[in-house]
């Protein structure tokens, strides 16, 4: 299996310039590249006339040459070729942007396949830029069903057409079979080197559809056998059963009451932390669903047997809401609170440490300080991890390895649909919030084109006039980064000078600086500036009760659930709370999402639009999630694969010969090297 392994530098056409263009989308090797798939397929395999090519529909068509082509200098940077071509039905003028090479590769009276797309407008019809074969030459860019890939700069479709067409010459005969024979069998799968050769160079599309079947049951396969592997590792950890989990007394000291849906939550909290084996739940809940209040009963129950508890969060500013907060709430019941976060004094941070190591604080409030080589706990008995979706399982591990085999609580305000939840966490519980405390403000929402500027600006100034403060979010920091976009930076100045001089506008992105960045919340939480520009650094935030309005601008870039939680930093006040969605896009599945979005507040029903209209990516990146991220595999179309592979994973690794098994030693070698980063015990 040495080949596989090999640097693609050493390919024909590589080097170490675009071996580093290959680093930048994780190919290093060559099993990496035969590993990176297509997005999907154009099919150049069926050749129409000219005289029946549709405008705006690529296609592949067989033409002579007919003129000899000329190239004329436009102006500096722009070079046009032209030249005409035929056949039987029709004429067609073609033209190239700055291909002198093609006035010496295309012959007159010659004969090509060429491959683009029909433009048209009051000069006639033309195409532009096709890609083009002689006839008497095997088809490369014509005549098949063309991969097409995702790319980055630096790397053409092309280009990487042809490395892995090397790569699988070089390699393809090393490639391990990971799924057992009778797998393959029971439910009719290809190979893994047919597999590997038909999604790259499909011979048809029967045969492409047959490849992909395999590889996806093959990735849901090794992530299922890895997900139990992980289960199992976690139910067989035990641990001193927590005694004495009253909720009563809890509520009792509220200021308002639970919902059932708290108390269900908190009950299957308790029942965990009772039952003697180490706790490893996931709390799911809407914004606003009261999620930290369950991690306070957590953090009580943890106190009341000796055991310390340790709250992670992102961000410093929210380290201290959450400190703010539950210190009161909590020193009631005798528990004692103590925040520990980077921007703190030398001496405090000391002080801090010293409380913590000395077990004179039961709950401990920070940011990544918490994980810290020089905090060290008493006796930490719980850890709960606040936004989810923020941290890497290596560092919720690092923290769980401050104690010993604490109990972990994870907490994410990032709606997905349960019984998928269920699926992809497998190596945790969830519960689920799926109840909002009575009174929280229904947000308002809508969505506008530019044509409502001024009318938005207007209504702008009135909630300022009114003593309340607005969110401004744009998807990009600086102007150009992406061309069309709102720029922060840019529309900061903007709002600034030229619409709102007589307001405080302030500007916040993620380039920023961490205490820049909390500085300036920190201001806006206290009525220091009307408006707050920002990007969506702001979408995990500090609670700003007085901020009633949401404005996104150019929200067709942004995800359904990921706009979702940007409309949840308002609405947190006794005012009502709106949201405005500007967008020029008039696409309209892109205003039916959009609308969507602003006919409901239920995070999960959001969830649930935004899985089958943008699929996972918006929910799971990579391993921030503790999850490899899907290659083939679809969460949306390809659900009942996902579930034979679940079952056909259970089988395996219920019969202990098996993976131990030397035929088997790819496969969980394989395995081992996908849950890496989440091997650290739980």
């Amino acid at each position: 299996m040495a080949k596989l392994f090999e640097s693609v530098r050493f390919l024909k056409g590589v080097g170490e310039a675009r071996a580093k263009s290959f680093a930048s989308i994780g190919v290093r090797t060559l099993y990496d590249l035969i590993s990176y798939f297509p997005r999907t397929y154009e099919d150049r395999t069926r050749i129409v006339p000219i005289a029946e090519l549709q405008a705006d529909e690529p296609a592949c068509f067989r033409a002579f040459v007919t003129s000899n082509p000329r190239t004329a200098h436009i102006r500096k940077g722009l070079d046009l070729t032209k030249l005409t071509v035929a056949d039987d039905t029709a004429r067609l003028n073609l033209t190239f942007f700055n291909q002198n090479y093609v006035a010496d590769s295309l012959r007159y009276g010659e004969e090509y396949y060429f491959y683009g797309t029909l433009n048209g407008d009051y000069l006639g019809y033309e195409v532009a830029n096709p890609v083009f074969e002689p006839v008497d030459r095997p088809g490369v860019q014509t005549r098949r069903i063309m991969p097409i890939y995702p790319l980055t700069a630096g790397l053409s479709n092309g280009m990487l057409a042809r490395s892995v067409a090397l790569a699988l010459e070089a390699c393809i005969g090393e490639l391990p079979e990971l799924l057992p024979a009778q797998l393959r069998e029971k439910y009719g799968l290809c190979d893994a080197a047919t597999a590997y050769r038909e999604i790259h160079t499909p011979s048809s599309f029967e045969a492409l559809d047959a490849a992909r079947r395999r590889l996806v049951f093959e990735e849901f396969f090794i992530f299922s056998v890895g997900l139990s592997m992980l289960r199992s590792r976690r139910t067989q950890a035990k641990c001193q059963p927590l005694t004495g989990l009253e909720l009563a007394p809890f509520e009792a000291v509220l200021p308002f009451s639970l919902t059932n849906a708290q108390r269900r939550v908190i009950g299957e909290i308790a029942a965990d932390l009772s039952g003697g084996r180490v706790m490893n739940r996931m709390v799911q809940g809407d914004v606003g669903s009261g999620k930290t209040v369950v991690a306070a009963a957590a953090a009580w129950f943890a106190a009341k047997n000796g055991l310390q508890a340790a709250l992670m969060a992102p961000t410093e500013i929210l380290a201290e809401q959450h400190a703010r907060s539950l210190e009161p709430l909590l020193a009631k019941l005798g528990v004692r609170t103590t925040l520990l976060t980077g921007s703190m004094t030398a001496a405090q941070k000391r002080n801090a440490r010293q409380a913590i190591a000395s077990h004179e604080a039961d709950l401990i409030i920070g940011t990544h300080a918490l994980i810290s080589e020089a905090t060290d706990f008493h006796r930490l008995g719980l850890v709960i991890a606040d936004e989810q979706h923020r941290f890497g399982v290596a560092q919720r591990a690092a923290l769980a390895e401050k104690g010993e085999n604490p109990h972990i609580l994870v907490m994410s305000a990032t709606p997905i649909p349960r019984t998928l939840a269920m699926i992809l966490y497998g190596d945790l519980d969830v519960s689920v919030i799926d109840e909002l405390p009575p009174g929280r403000q229904q947000v308002q929402s809508f969505l506008v084109g530019e044509n409502m500027r001024a009318r938005i600006n207007a209504f702008i100034r009135k909630q300022a006039a009114e003593g309340h403060q607005v969110y401004i979010v744009c998807p990009a920091i600086e102007e150009g980064e992406t061309e069309s976009l709102k720029s922060a930076e840019v529309w900061a100045e903007t709002l600034q000078m030229a619409v709102f001089p007589d307001l405080r506008v302030a500007l916040v992105h993620g380039r920023m600086k961490s205490a820049q960045k909390d500085e300036i919340m920190r201001a806006f939480a206290d009525g220091g500036y009307d408006i707050l520009v920002a990007t969506t650094v702001i979408e995990v935030g500090v609670d700003v009760p007085n901020a009633t309005l949401m404005v996104v601008e150019n929200a067709d870039r942004f995800g359904l659930s990921q706009l979702h939680q940007l409309r949840g930093r308002v609405g947190r006040g006794a005012a009502q709370a709106y949201c405005v969605l500007f967008t020029a896009n008039r696409n309209p599945e892109t205003l039916a999402r959009l609308k969507a979005l602003c006919k409901t507040t239920d995070g999960f029903e959001i969830a649930r639009a935004d899985l089958n209209l943008r699929g996972p990516g918006d929910f799971f990146g990579t391993r921030q999630h503790g999850l490899p991220a899907f290659k083939v595999g679809s969460l949306v179309n390809d659900m009942t694969t996902l579930q034979d592979a679940q079952a056909e994973a259970a089988a395996f690794l219920s019969s202990e010969e098996l993976p131990a098994r030397p035929e088997y030693a790819p496969l969980m070698e394989r395995i081992r090297a996908l849950f890496a980063e989440d091997s650290t015990p739980n």
